[in-house]
């Protein structure tokens, strides 16, 4: 029998779906610039997320900017999905098509990351829900896509950020500058970064 109360997300086909044991089922969709835009513009306008570099940003714009991302072979963006409720934005890409690439040698096999979590709402904090997610973007990226190495570039004082990292396995990569990127189409102020690592033997051992 179909759901009576389906979600505005349930007929979107998932590039990946995971069922976490106490947890529930978390899909990984394609991000739709106009249907999601006015959600994902409430999140990156929060002081929170302003390590994500979009504060200050109309709804239009945050539009924008993800629908010319869904033009990019290179950069992929994703709602993630936790039983019908959106919980965070993914953002994966290619290192070599990245200004990242200017900064460390980028390895066959790499992918990029950016993850943002949705603000926990009046339910406040939800204690095992970043790590969670973050062991399914793991398991997206490393064994979904086949890749061997994930690579992360949180703000150099993004703290929170970095510990987390680093609880889930990655190492710790050297801290650089990643260059400002001034074009018609995006524009990325100059950012310190610390690179993090995560090698697919790290993630799955044996």
């Amino acid at each position: 029998m179909s759901d009576p109360n389906p979600t505005p997300y349930a007929a979107r086909a998932a590039v990946h779906e995971q069922v976490l044991d106490g947890f529930g089922t978390v899909r990984v969709l394609p991000l739709d610039a106009a249907a999601d835009a006015a959600l994902l513009h409430s999140w990156v306008s929060e002081e929170r997320a302003a390590f994500w570099g979009m504060n200050g940003l109309t709804r239009d714009q945050v539009e924008d900017v993800y629908a010319h991302m869904a033009t990019l072979g290179t950069h992929h963006a994703f709602l993630m999905v936790k039983d019908g409720e959106p919980v965070a934005l993914l953002q994966t890409y290619e290192p070599e098509a990245d200004r990242v690439s200017e900064c460390y040698d980028v390895e066959p096999g790499d992918i990029g990351v950016h993850l943002l979590l949705a603000p926990a709402g009046t339910r406040g904090a939800r204690p095992g829900w970043t790590a969670a997610l973050s062991r399914v973007v793991v398991e997206y990226a490393l064994a979904g896509l086949g890749r061997t190495r994930i690579v992360v570039d949180p703000d150099v004082r993004n703290d929170k950020a970095i510990a987390r990292f680093v609880k889930q396995g990655f190492t710790a990569g050297p801290a650089v500058v990643l260059p400002e990127v001034d074009l018609p189409e995006v524009y990325l102020p100059q950012k310190r970064a610390q690179l993090a690592f995560l090698r697919r033997e790290t993630a799955f051992p044996g």
